[in-house]
């Protein structure tokens, strides 16, 4: 793929995030969505790609755009495309941290189409990638971690969702002597924190939604880090669908299960500050600056991007 298209994600994740930040803590998660799927779509129809949306805002009958299924861009290479135009839509919605629009791009047939369930995930970064398995005992990928990264396990931080059905988890890893970081919304940005040491986070587990455990997967194999996830199927429609996708809900799903080849892009503007990425700031007379990171797993390039935007010159997007 022509390595050009990776500024032009960065264009289509700014669109999104711009578009939401007017929402932030206006308390309305779902005009802040629908203003980032909209900056989100208004900028892909600029790109010469022909992509095709296998992980989106849901099914045809459910998203208006952005749907599973969906061709975006302005005609030209066929790549498959993973997005989250808001990640974290209450934390917007709510004026809290670690929102972000997200956008993964990969040549036809090289995501995996997740369907919209929940997942097992763990992740870690580049030296502690072949060291873990999602089926192996929390107490063993937590001493592996810690070798791996020189530390005890008392020194590790071990990420995860702040939800009910992590309790036991949450207990197992503070009996093993790891440390505990809860976060309220965005496993995406979570997963990516394991890869940068100085977020202090060195493991990501726990349950999440697939769509989300794909993206998190495509910027992990950027940047060296492994993810690995299991589809949880708790309802038989649920395991239906995973069968006529051919996907098995007992398989631990590896790097090459989620992103087929050595060929991704990903890019992810912040919405709202968080531990990688500055929120949108409006600075008053038309002004907005953003933060971004994009990377192709190809070179391994991770580059930050900060932008000063004068909105008034872009008439084409109503943000």
């Amino acid at each position: 793929m022509d390595r050009n298209l990776a500024i032009n994600l960065v264009r289509v994740t700014e669109a999104a995030a711009l578009g939401a930040a007017k929402h932030m803590g206006r308390g309305d998660k779902i005009a802040a969505d629908q203003a980032g799927v909209d900056g989100m779509r208004k900028m892909f129809d600029t790109i010469n790609i022909e992509g095709t949306v296998v992980i989106g805002e849901g099914e045809m009958d459910e998203a208006p755009m952005l749907y599973i299924g969906e061709v975006v861009g302005n005609g030209g290479i066929k790549v498959d495309i993973a997005v989250d135009p808001v990640e974290g839509t209450n934390s917007v919605a709510k004026g809290l941290p670690n929102s972000i629009a997200v956008v993964a791009m990969a040549p036809r047939g090289c995501l995996l189409n997740a369907p919209d369930m929940y997942m097992d995930k763990i992740a870690v970064g580049p030296k502690a990638a072949g060291r873990i398995h999602l089926d192996a005992p929390i107490h063993k990928n937590l001493k592996a971690t810690a070798e791996a990264l020189n530390k005890s396990i008392t020194d590790l931080t071990v990420t995860m969702l702040d939800r009910p059905r992590h309790e036991d988890l949450i207990r197992q890893c503070r009996e093993a002597g790891a440390r505990i970081k809860l976060f309220k919304d965005g496993d995406v940005a979570a997963a990516m924190a394991t890869c940068f040491p100085d977020t202090g986070v060195d493991m990501l587990v726990g349950i999440g939604g697939a769509p989300e455990g794909v993206i998190a997967a495509a910027a992990l194999k950027c940047m060296g880090g492994e993810f690995q996830g299991k589809l949880i199927a708790y309802e038989d429609q649920e395991r239906e669908r995973c069968i006529k996708m051919g996907i098995d809900v007992h398989k631990v799903l590896y790097m090459e299960d989620l992103i087929k080849g050595n060929e991704v892009y990903f890019a992810a503007t912040g919405i709202s500050d968080g531990e990688l990425l500055k929120g949108v700031v409006f600075s008053g007379q038309g002004i907005a600056k953003t933060h971004s990171v994009v990377m192709r797993s190809e070179t391994g390039t991770i580059r930050f991007v900060e932008a000063i935007h004068k909105l008034n010159k872009k008439p084409k997007y109503a943000y």
